[in-house]
């Protein structure tokens, strides 16, 4: 049974699914559509075009949806979206997209967003990801399955993370990252692949030895990026897990952290 506190304000028009719990002095917006057992917190404000899925847990004094940080827009309807399972911890804050990109921000399911994290307009996050306290992206950044970014990260406009990589806390991101690497600093660093944990993730020896070994190619051998790139593709075919790293690099728009 859905339960509202007796101080929340829910707009008529919001639509809110089976099993839901509104917290104290939580305000839902008019546009909002929030998916059966979500258990939002108090102080919550939950406003603009804003889906949440089903069973996620948002904590007290996060706010959802509200207008992008984008001196450019202009009130237009944009939208976030929000999946299932997710935890988002106190003081997060999630903006709506623009219309100069594809007017929505995506965040995906099983995802761990811990305190005072700030998701951007349009952008983009996958599944089962971790954001360390503090942790920031900017705005049209993507975050792909399975990474994490450690505390006070920040990450710069148009960049994208690939899965399975790892940043250290404090981390400053203004290329891209590619899948399965650990990266720290400011200036940010490579510092090997993230080893422990593909190793928890179920990826096996052959697998973990060809990603080093690609490491190695692209950031030890002295070969240019085109050679390293064209060196990883050919050794793709024989490795499925190099498929994805390769398919990365052919298509990163910004440039990778190198």
């Amino acid at each position: 049974m859905t339960q509202i506190h007796p101080t929340a304000l829910v707009h008529a028009g919001a639509r809110l699914g089976a099993d839901v719990e509104i917290g104290a002095y939580s305000i839902i917006g008019e546009h909002v559509e929030i998916g059966d057992g979500c258990r939002i917190g108090p102080h919550v404000v939950i406003t603009g075009h804003t889906r949440l899925g089903v069973n996620n847990r948002i904590f007290q004094f996060v706010s959802l949806g509200e207008e992008p940080q984008d001196k450019k827009y202009a009130g237009e309807p944009t939208r976030l979206e929000i999946g299932d399972n997710n935890v988002i911890r106190e003081f997060c804050t999630f903006n709506t997209g623009t219309t100069q990109d594809l007017g929505v921000t995506r965040v995906g399911n099983d995802n761990w967003i811990m305190a005072y994290v700030h998701i951007a307009h349009d952008c983009e996050v996958g599944d089962h990801t971790i954001f360390a306290n503090n942790a920031t992206l900017a705005g049209h950044v993507r975050v792909d399955d399975h990474a994490i970014l450690g505390g006070f990260t920040g990450v710069h406009q148009f960049c994208r993370i690939g899965a399975h990589s790892i940043t250290g806390i404090a981390s400053v991101i203004r290329q891209d990252v590619p899948p399965y690497m650990t990266v720290a600093g400011n200036p940010v660093a490579p510092h090997g692949i993230n080893a422990e944990g593909l190793k928890r993730r179920g990826f096996d020896t052959n697998a973990l030895n060809a990603l080093k070994r690609a490491y190695k190619t692209l950031y030890r051998s002295g070969l240019s990026l085109i050679e390293a790139r064209a060196a990883i593709e050919a050794e793709a075919g024989q490795h499925p897990a190099l498929r994805l790293l390769a398919d990365f690099l052919a298509s990163s728009e910004r440039g990778i952290l190198r």
